[in-house]
Protein backbone atom coordinates (compact mmCIF):
# COMPACT_ATOMS: atom_id res chain seq x y z
CA UNK A 1 0.00 0.00 0.00
CA UNK A 2 1.19 3.54 -0.50
CA UNK A 3 2.49 5.91 2.10
CA UNK A 4 0.08 8.41 3.85
CA UNK A 5 0.72 11.65 2.34
CA UNK A 6 2.24 14.03 5.35
CA UNK A 7 -1.20 15.27 7.52
CA UNK A 8 -2.73 14.34 10.72
CA UNK A 9 -1.18 10.92 11.22
CA UNK A 10 2.45 13.14 10.36
CA UNK A 11 1.60 15.38 13.15
CA UNK A 12 0.63 12.36 15.41
CA UNK A 13 3.86 11.08 14.75
CA UNK A 14 5.75 13.97 15.54
CA UNK A 15 3.92 14.45 19.02
CA UNK A 16 4.92 10.69 19.86
CA UNK A 17 8.28 11.09 18.97
CA UNK A 18 8.52 14.37 20.81
CA UNK A 19 6.74 12.40 23.65
CA UNK A 20 9.70 9.82 23.57
CA UNK A 21 12.38 11.78 23.06
CA UNK A 22 11.83 15.71 24.19
CA UNK A 23 14.66 17.55 22.68
CA UNK A 24 16.16 15.18 20.95
CA UNK A 25 13.34 15.27 18.43
CA UNK A 26 13.12 18.32 16.60
CA UNK A 27 10.69 19.74 13.67
CA UNK A 28 13.07 22.71 13.54
CA UNK A 29 13.32 24.03 10.03
CA UNK A 30 17.37 24.68 10.17
CA UNK A 31 17.85 21.02 11.44
CA UNK A 32 15.26 19.33 9.19
CA UNK A 33 17.29 21.32 6.45
CA UNK A 34 20.68 20.07 7.52
CA UNK A 35 19.16 16.34 7.30
CA UNK A 36 17.95 17.30 3.80
CA UNK A 37 20.51 16.08 1.81
CA UNK A 38 24.26 14.62 1.72
CA UNK A 39 27.10 16.07 -0.71
CA UNK A 40 25.54 14.85 -3.71
CA UNK A 41 24.09 17.43 -6.56
CA UNK A 42 20.32 15.72 -5.85
CA UNK A 43 17.71 18.37 -5.00
CA UNK A 44 17.48 18.55 -1.42
CA UNK A 45 14.25 17.10 0.91
CA UNK A 46 13.74 17.43 4.32
CA UNK A 47 12.04 15.38 6.70
CA UNK A 48 9.36 16.36 8.79
CA UNK A 49 11.34 15.60 11.85
CA UNK A 50 14.79 14.39 13.35
CA UNK A 51 15.20 12.25 15.63
CA UNK A 52 18.61 12.11 17.76
CA UNK A 53 18.26 8.20 19.74
CA UNK A 54 20.93 6.88 21.90
CA UNK A 55 20.24 3.28 22.31
CA UNK A 56 19.04 0.31 20.13
CA UNK A 57 15.98 0.51 22.30
CA UNK A 58 15.41 3.94 21.23
CA UNK A 59 16.06 3.56 17.71
CA UNK A 60 13.18 0.44 17.98
CA UNK A 61 10.59 2.96 19.33
CA UNK A 62 11.03 5.15 17.07
CA UNK A 63 10.71 2.65 13.93
CA UNK A 64 7.68 1.42 16.27
CA UNK A 65 6.00 4.96 16.08
CA UNK A 66 6.72 4.69 12.47
CA UNK A 67 4.84 1.65 12.01
CA UNK A 68 1.90 2.93 13.74
CA UNK A 69 1.64 5.99 11.56
CA UNK A 70 2.61 4.77 8.30
CA UNK A 71 5.11 7.54 8.42
CA UNK A 72 8.64 6.96 6.21
CA UNK A 73 11.93 6.39 8.26
CA UNK A 74 15.30 7.65 6.93
CA UNK A 75 18.84 6.75 8.59
CA UNK A 76 21.09 9.59 8.64
CA UNK A 77 25.08 9.03 9.96
CA UNK A 78 27.35 11.68 8.31
CA UNK A 79 25.94 13.46 5.62
CA UNK A 80 28.49 12.50 3.36
CA UNK A 81 26.85 10.40 0.50
CA UNK A 82 26.70 11.02 -2.41
CA UNK A 83 23.93 9.26 -3.94
CA UNK A 84 21.26 11.33 -2.65
CA UNK A 85 20.67 8.20 0.08
CA UNK A 86 19.62 10.66 3.03
CA UNK A 87 17.46 13.07 1.14
CA UNK A 88 13.60 12.66 2.89
CA UNK A 89 12.06 12.67 -0.63
CA UNK A 90 8.76 11.50 0.84
CA UNK A 91 9.54 13.17 4.19
CA UNK A 92 8.93 11.64 6.95
CA UNK A 93 11.48 10.68 10.27
CA UNK A 94 15.19 11.41 9.90
CA UNK A 95 17.03 9.06 12.61
CA UNK A 96 20.35 10.80 12.86
CA UNK A 97 22.87 8.08 14.47
CA UNK A 98 25.57 10.31 16.08
CA UNK A 99 24.18 10.42 19.62
CA UNK A 100 25.36 6.33 18.79
CA UNK A 101 29.10 6.90 19.49
CA UNK A 102 30.40 4.36 21.92
CA UNK A 103 33.15 1.79 21.07
CA UNK A 104 31.42 -1.28 22.99
CA UNK A 105 34.27 -3.89 22.94
CA UNK A 106 37.66 -4.09 21.55
CA UNK A 107 39.36 -7.37 21.89
CA UNK A 108 43.02 -7.05 20.38
CA UNK A 109 43.40 -11.27 20.67
CA UNK A 110 40.76 -11.57 18.36
CA UNK A 111 41.39 -8.76 16.37
CA UNK A 112 37.55 -7.54 16.43
CA UNK A 113 35.83 -4.85 18.45
CA UNK A 114 31.70 -3.59 18.15
CA UNK A 115 31.06 -0.01 17.67
CA UNK A 116 27.72 1.70 17.87
CA UNK A 117 26.99 2.86 14.30
CA UNK A 118 27.55 6.60 15.27
CA UNK A 119 31.00 6.09 15.52
CA UNK A 120 33.30 7.56 12.95
CA UNK A 121 36.03 5.76 10.92
CA UNK A 122 38.97 8.56 12.97
CA UNK A 123 37.29 8.01 15.99
CA UNK A 124 37.42 4.64 16.17
CA UNK A 125 41.30 4.58 15.18
CA UNK A 126 42.23 7.33 17.19
CA UNK A 127 40.52 4.64 20.17
CA UNK A 128 42.50 1.89 18.98
CA UNK A 129 46.34 3.78 19.08
CA UNK A 130 47.30 2.40 21.92
CA UNK A 131 46.15 -1.52 20.88
CA UNK A 132 48.96 -2.07 18.03
CA UNK A 133 45.46 -2.59 15.59
CA UNK A 134 43.56 -0.28 13.20
CA UNK A 135 40.29 -0.14 10.99
CA UNK A 136 42.20 0.38 7.64
CA UNK A 137 38.75 0.76 5.52
CA UNK A 138 38.91 4.15 4.34
CA UNK A 139 36.30 6.46 2.13
CA UNK A 140 37.66 9.34 2.70
CA UNK A 141 35.27 11.55 4.58
CA UNK A 142 35.57 10.62 8.17
CA UNK A 143 31.82 9.11 7.91
CA UNK A 144 30.04 6.85 10.44
CA UNK A 145 30.84 3.35 10.20
CA UNK A 146 26.73 2.92 10.49
CA UNK A 147 26.53 4.72 7.09
CA UNK A 148 30.22 3.30 5.91
CA UNK A 149 28.46 0.17 6.36
CA UNK A 150 24.89 0.51 5.42
CA UNK A 151 26.63 1.85 1.70
CA UNK A 152 28.90 -1.03 1.76
CA UNK A 153 31.91 1.34 1.49
CA UNK A 154 35.32 0.88 0.93
CA UNK A 155 38.18 3.77 -0.41
CA UNK A 156 42.04 3.97 -1.04
CA UNK A 157 42.59 0.88 1.04
CA UNK A 158 40.45 -1.73 -0.68
CA UNK A 159 43.17 -2.67 -2.84
CA UNK A 160 44.72 -4.75 0.33
CA UNK A 161 42.05 -4.76 3.11
CA UNK A 162 38.92 -4.97 1.01
CA UNK A 163 35.74 -2.98 1.43
CA UNK A 164 33.36 -2.60 4.46
CA UNK A 165 31.58 -6.34 2.79
CA UNK A 166 34.86 -8.18 4.25
CA UNK A 167 35.19 -6.38 7.36
CA UNK A 168 31.57 -6.63 9.05
CA UNK A 169 31.65 -9.53 11.04
CA UNK A 170 28.20 -8.98 12.24
CA UNK A 171 25.33 -6.26 13.09
CA UNK A 172 22.47 -5.00 15.31
CA UNK A 173 19.84 -3.85 13.58
CA UNK A 174 16.38 -2.48 13.82
CA UNK A 175 13.74 -3.88 11.20
CA UNK A 176 10.51 -1.85 10.17
CA UNK A 177 8.68 -2.82 12.86
CA UNK A 178 10.85 -1.99 15.78
CA UNK A 179 12.03 -5.41 15.90
CA UNK A 180 15.62 -5.52 17.02
CA UNK A 181 17.95 -8.73 15.51
CA UNK A 182 21.47 -9.72 15.63
CA UNK A 183 23.04 -11.05 12.50
CA UNK A 184 26.80 -12.58 12.39
CA UNK A 185 28.88 -13.94 15.38
CA UNK A 186 32.48 -13.01 15.77
CA UNK A 187 33.39 -16.18 14.82
CA UNK A 188 35.91 -15.66 11.87
CA UNK A 189 33.51 -18.23 9.37
CA UNK A 190 30.17 -20.21 9.82
CA UNK A 191 27.64 -21.91 7.91
CA UNK A 192 24.48 -21.93 10.01
CA UNK A 193 21.76 -20.24 7.30
CA UNK A 194 21.61 -17.23 5.17
CA UNK A 195 24.26 -14.37 5.32
CA UNK A 196 22.13 -12.00 6.73
CA UNK A 197 24.77 -9.76 7.61
CA UNK A 198 25.43 -9.16 3.61
CA UNK A 199 22.34 -8.86 3.15
CA UNK A 200 22.09 -5.39 5.13
CA UNK A 201 25.85 -4.53 4.25
CA UNK A 202 24.57 -2.06 1.55
CA UNK A 203 21.33 -2.09 1.92
CA UNK A 204 21.14 1.82 2.36
CA UNK A 205 18.64 2.04 5.04
CA UNK A 206 15.74 0.31 2.67
CA UNK A 207 16.11 -3.21 5.08
CA UNK A 208 16.62 -1.74 8.57
CA UNK A 209 18.76 1.06 10.52
CA UNK A 210 21.97 -0.63 11.51
CA UNK A 211 22.69 0.04 15.48
CA UNK A 212 25.84 -1.31 15.87
CA UNK A 213 28.64 -3.12 14.21
CA UNK A 214 31.16 -5.82 14.89
CA UNK A 215 34.41 -5.40 12.93
CA UNK A 216 37.44 -7.45 11.87
CA UNK A 217 40.69 -5.16 12.89
CA UNK A 218 44.16 -5.60 11.22
CA UNK A 219 47.55 -4.95 12.81
CA UNK A 220 49.56 -2.07 12.30
CA UNK A 221 51.92 -2.55 9.75
CA UNK A 222 55.34 -2.04 11.12
CA UNK A 223 56.65 -0.46 8.04
CA UNK A 224 54.88 2.48 5.62
CA UNK A 225 56.28 4.02 2.93
CA UNK A 226 54.65 6.25 0.11
CA UNK A 227 54.83 7.91 -3.03
CA UNK A 228 53.75 9.50 -6.23
CA UNK A 229 54.87 9.04 -9.99
CA UNK A 230 53.80 11.16 -12.75
CA UNK A 231 53.59 9.64 -16.40
CA UNK A 232 53.73 10.57 -20.00
CA UNK A 233 49.96 9.27 -20.35
CA UNK A 234 46.77 7.99 -18.30
CA UNK A 235 47.37 4.65 -20.73
CA UNK A 236 51.10 3.93 -18.98
CA UNK A 237 49.56 5.30 -15.32
CA UNK A 238 46.81 2.60 -15.78
CA UNK A 239 48.57 -0.02 -16.91
CA UNK A 240 51.33 0.11 -14.28
CA UNK A 241 48.03 -0.45 -11.28
CA UNK A 242 47.39 -3.87 -13.68
CA UNK A 243 50.69 -4.91 -13.82
CA UNK A 244 51.14 -4.40 -10.15
CA UNK A 245 48.23 -6.13 -8.90
CA UNK A 246 48.54 -9.14 -11.72
CA UNK A 247 51.82 -10.01 -10.69
CA UNK A 248 50.93 -10.05 -6.77
CA UNK A 249 52.51 -7.09 -5.02
CA UNK A 250 50.58 -6.56 -2.11
CA UNK A 251 50.38 -2.58 -1.94
CA UNK A 252 48.23 -0.87 0.51
CA UNK A 253 46.82 1.72 -1.84
CA UNK A 254 47.24 2.93 -5.77
CA UNK A 255 45.23 5.98 -6.13
CA UNK A 256 45.09 7.20 -9.71
CA UNK A 257 44.72 11.49 -10.61
CA UNK A 258 44.16 12.39 -14.30
CA UNK A 259 46.20 15.66 -14.94
CA UNK A 260 42.59 18.17 -14.68
CA UNK A 261 42.65 16.55 -10.63
CA UNK A 262 46.80 17.17 -10.29
CA UNK A 263 46.18 20.86 -11.44
CA UNK A 264 43.21 21.33 -8.59
CA UNK A 265 44.66 19.86 -6.44
CA UNK A 266 47.95 21.72 -6.70
CA UNK A 267 45.95 24.95 -6.40
CA UNK A 268 43.71 23.87 -3.72
CA UNK A 269 46.53 22.59 -1.46
CA UNK A 270 49.36 24.28 -2.23
CA UNK A 271 51.26 21.42 -3.62
CA UNK A 272 53.60 21.09 -6.82
CA UNK A 273 52.63 17.69 -8.39
CA UNK A 274 53.55 17.82 -12.09
CA UNK A 275 50.56 18.12 -13.74
CA UNK A 276 50.41 15.11 -15.37
CA UNK A 277 48.53 11.89 -14.97
CA UNK A 278 49.80 10.50 -11.14
CA UNK A 279 49.75 7.41 -9.07
CA UNK A 280 49.72 7.78 -5.41
CA UNK A 281 51.00 4.49 -4.19
CA UNK A 282 51.56 3.48 -0.03
CA UNK A 283 53.33 0.16 0.56
CA UNK A 284 52.74 -1.65 3.76
CA UNK A 285 54.63 -4.25 5.62
CA UNK A 286 56.16 -5.94 8.91
CA UNK A 287 59.42 -5.07 7.63
CA UNK A 288 61.63 -2.04 5.62
CA UNK A 289 62.89 -4.55 3.82
CA UNK A 290 59.31 -5.93 2.79
CA UNK A 291 58.08 -2.64 1.78
CA UNK A 292 61.44 -1.88 -0.15
CA UNK A 293 61.06 -4.56 -2.31
CA UNK A 294 57.48 -4.02 -2.77
CA UNK A 295 58.28 -0.37 -4.20
CA UNK A 296 61.21 -1.56 -6.21
CA UNK A 297 59.16 -3.95 -8.20
CA UNK A 298 56.61 -1.40 -8.77
CA UNK A 299 59.24 1.59 -9.55
CA UNK A 300 60.45 -0.78 -12.08
CA UNK A 301 57.05 -1.39 -13.60
CA UNK A 302 56.17 1.92 -13.56
CA UNK A 303 59.64 3.00 -15.60
CA UNK A 304 58.72 0.22 -18.38
CA UNK A 305 55.57 2.29 -18.82
CA UNK A 306 56.49 6.01 -19.05
CA UNK A 307 56.81 6.69 -15.44
CA UNK A 308 58.95 9.58 -14.68
CA UNK A 309 60.20 8.43 -11.23
CA UNK A 310 59.03 8.11 -7.70
CA UNK A 311 58.86 11.32 -5.35
CA UNK A 312 58.93 9.33 -1.98
CA UNK A 313 57.23 10.13 1.11
CA UNK A 314 58.86 8.00 3.91
CA UNK A 315 58.33 9.84 6.69
CA UNK A 316 55.09 10.50 8.73
CA UNK A 317 54.84 14.14 8.14
CA UNK A 318 54.98 13.86 4.42
CA UNK A 319 52.44 11.03 4.46
CA UNK A 320 50.47 13.43 6.33
CA UNK A 321 50.60 15.79 3.62
CA UNK A 322 50.20 13.07 0.81
CA UNK A 323 46.85 11.15 1.63
CA UNK A 324 45.01 14.37 2.20
CA UNK A 325 45.88 16.39 -0.99
CA UNK A 326 44.03 12.62 -2.10
CA UNK A 327 41.42 13.32 -0.17
CA UNK A 328 40.26 16.42 -0.84
CA UNK A 329 40.41 16.11 -4.22
CA UNK A 330 36.55 16.86 -4.73
CA UNK A 331 36.71 20.56 -3.06
CA UNK A 332 39.99 21.11 -5.34
CA UNK A 333 37.77 20.50 -8.45
CA UNK A 334 34.87 22.66 -6.81
CA UNK A 335 37.09 25.32 -6.32
CA UNK A 336 38.37 25.59 -10.16
CA UNK A 337 34.96 26.95 -10.60
CA UNK A 338 33.86 28.98 -8.18
CA UNK A 339 30.02 29.18 -6.91
CA UNK A 340 29.78 25.38 -8.92
CA UNK A 341 28.55 22.38 -7.81
CA UNK A 342 29.77 18.66 -7.93
CA UNK A 343 28.35 15.87 -9.72
CA UNK A 344 30.44 13.21 -8.87
CA UNK A 345 29.81 9.97 -10.24
CA UNK A 346 31.31 6.24 -10.18
CA UNK A 347 32.12 2.79 -11.77
CA UNK A 348 34.24 -0.14 -11.32
CA UNK A 349 35.45 -2.70 -14.16
CA UNK A 350 37.54 -6.10 -14.18
CA UNK A 351 40.76 -4.46 -13.56
CA UNK A 352 41.98 -5.96 -17.00
CA UNK A 353 39.02 -3.35 -18.87
CA UNK A 354 40.67 -0.41 -17.04
CA UNK A 355 42.97 1.44 -18.90
CA UNK A 356 40.55 0.87 -21.92
CA UNK A 357 37.29 2.31 -20.22
CA UNK A 358 39.19 5.16 -18.56
CA UNK A 359 40.27 6.03 -22.17
CA UNK A 360 37.48 6.00 -23.72
CA UNK A 361 35.46 7.86 -20.82
CA UNK A 362 38.05 10.58 -21.40
CA UNK A 363 37.41 10.59 -25.00
CA UNK A 364 33.77 11.31 -24.69
CA UNK A 365 34.65 14.14 -22.06
CA UNK A 366 37.41 15.94 -24.15
CA UNK A 367 34.31 18.39 -25.66
CA UNK A 368 32.20 19.07 -22.08
CA UNK A 369 31.58 22.54 -21.84
CA UNK A 370 32.97 22.36 -18.05
CA UNK A 371 35.86 20.83 -15.92
CA UNK A 372 35.38 17.21 -15.40
CA UNK A 373 37.90 15.52 -12.60
CA UNK A 374 39.33 11.77 -12.61
CA UNK A 375 39.95 10.39 -9.66
CA UNK A 376 40.15 6.47 -8.96
CA UNK A 377 41.14 3.74 -6.67
CA UNK A 378 42.78 1.79 -9.58
CA UNK A 379 43.65 -1.28 -7.73
CA UNK A 380 40.49 -2.14 -7.73
CA UNK A 381 38.85 -1.49 -10.86
CA UNK A 382 37.04 1.41 -9.33
CA UNK A 383 37.30 4.85 -10.53
CA UNK A 384 35.40 8.38 -10.07
CA UNK A 385 34.33 11.35 -12.08
CA UNK A 386 33.49 14.92 -11.09
CA UNK A 387 31.60 17.36 -12.89
CA UNK A 388 32.17 20.60 -12.23
CA UNK A 389 28.82 22.48 -12.87
CA UNK A 390 26.45 25.69 -13.22
CA UNK A 391 24.20 24.76 -10.86
CA UNK A 392 21.79 26.98 -12.95
CA UNK A 393 22.46 25.47 -16.16
CA UNK A 394 20.18 22.77 -17.29
CA UNK A 395 21.82 22.11 -20.91
CA UNK A 396 25.20 21.76 -18.02
CA UNK A 397 23.19 19.18 -16.16
CA UNK A 398 21.65 17.25 -18.76
CA UNK A 399 24.88 16.63 -20.40
CA UNK A 400 26.50 15.65 -17.78
CA UNK A 401 23.16 13.40 -17.32
CA UNK A 402 24.30 11.93 -20.89
CA UNK A 403 28.19 11.55 -19.94
CA UNK A 404 27.36 9.68 -17.22
CA UNK A 405 25.31 7.52 -18.67
CA UNK A 406 27.58 6.34 -21.52
CA UNK A 407 29.84 6.01 -18.96
CA UNK A 408 27.97 3.38 -16.67
CA UNK A 409 26.77 1.34 -19.65
CA UNK A 410 30.50 0.93 -21.15
CA UNK A 411 31.26 -0.15 -17.67
CA UNK A 412 28.19 -2.69 -17.78
CA UNK A 413 29.43 -3.71 -20.78
CA UNK A 414 32.57 -4.79 -19.72
CA UNK A 415 31.10 -6.99 -17.14
CA UNK A 416 31.24 -4.27 -14.71
CA UNK A 417 29.26 -2.28 -12.16
CA UNK A 418 27.44 1.19 -12.38
CA UNK A 419 28.54 1.51 -8.77
CA UNK A 420 31.98 0.24 -7.39
CA UNK A 421 31.36 2.12 -3.80
CA UNK A 422 29.53 5.11 -4.08
CA UNK A 423 26.06 3.16 -3.65
CA UNK A 424 22.38 3.18 -5.85
CA UNK A 425 20.61 5.96 -3.80
CA UNK A 426 18.57 7.39 -6.35
CA UNK A 427 21.50 8.36 -8.49
CA UNK A 428 22.23 5.33 -9.84
CA UNK A 429 18.47 3.54 -9.38
CA UNK A 430 17.60 3.71 -13.43
CA UNK A 431 21.16 1.38 -13.96
CA UNK A 432 19.86 -1.86 -11.53
CA UNK A 433 17.95 -3.30 -14.13
CA UNK A 434 20.83 -3.23 -16.86
CA UNK A 435 23.21 -4.60 -14.22
CA UNK A 436 21.42 -7.25 -12.32
CA UNK A 437 18.18 -7.99 -14.82
CA UNK A 438 15.72 -10.49 -13.69
CA UNK A 439 18.00 -10.68 -9.95
CA UNK A 440 16.17 -7.27 -9.21
CA UNK A 441 12.88 -9.08 -8.64
CA UNK A 442 14.79 -10.92 -5.83
CA UNK A 443 15.63 -7.65 -4.34
CA UNK A 444 12.10 -6.13 -4.88
CA UNK A 445 11.09 -9.12 -2.98
CA UNK A 446 13.04 -9.19 -0.23
CA UNK A 447 12.29 -5.86 0.00
CA UNK A 448 8.70 -6.40 0.07
CA UNK A 449 8.80 -9.25 2.77
CA UNK A 450 10.81 -7.02 5.36
CA UNK A 451 9.45 -3.35 4.68
CA UNK A 452 5.85 -4.35 3.75
CA UNK A 453 4.65 -0.87 3.76
CA UNK A 454 8.17 0.58 2.13
CA UNK A 455 8.36 2.56 5.23
CA UNK A 456 12.47 2.14 5.11
CA UNK A 457 14.17 4.76 3.39
CA UNK A 458 11.31 4.71 0.53
CA UNK A 459 11.98 5.64 -3.36
CA UNK A 460 15.69 4.71 -2.99
CA UNK A 461 17.63 1.59 -4.97
CA UNK A 462 14.55 -0.45 -5.64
Amino acid sequence: MPLRAAGPSTDRAIAALKALLGARATDAAAVCDHHSHGESYHTPAPPDIVCFPATTEEVSAVLRISADWRVPVVAFGAGTSLEGHVNAIHGGISIDLREMHRIVRVSAEDLDATVEAGVTRLQLNKALASTGLHFPVDPGADATIGGMTATRASGTTAVRYGTMRENVLGLTVVMADGGVIHTGTRARKSAAGYDLTRLFVGSEGTLGVITDITLRLHPRPEAVSAATCAFESIEGAVETVIATIQLGIPVARIELLDEATIDSVNRYSKTSYPVAPALFFEFHSDSQRHVADQSEAVQALALERGGRGFAWATHLEDRERLWPARHTALYAALALRPGAQAWTTDVCVPISRLAECIVATKTDNAGAPFPICLVGHAGDGNFHLIYVLDPASRAELDEARRLNERMVMRALAMGGTCTGEHGVGIGKMAFLEAEHGAALDVMRTVKRALDPDNRMNPGKMV
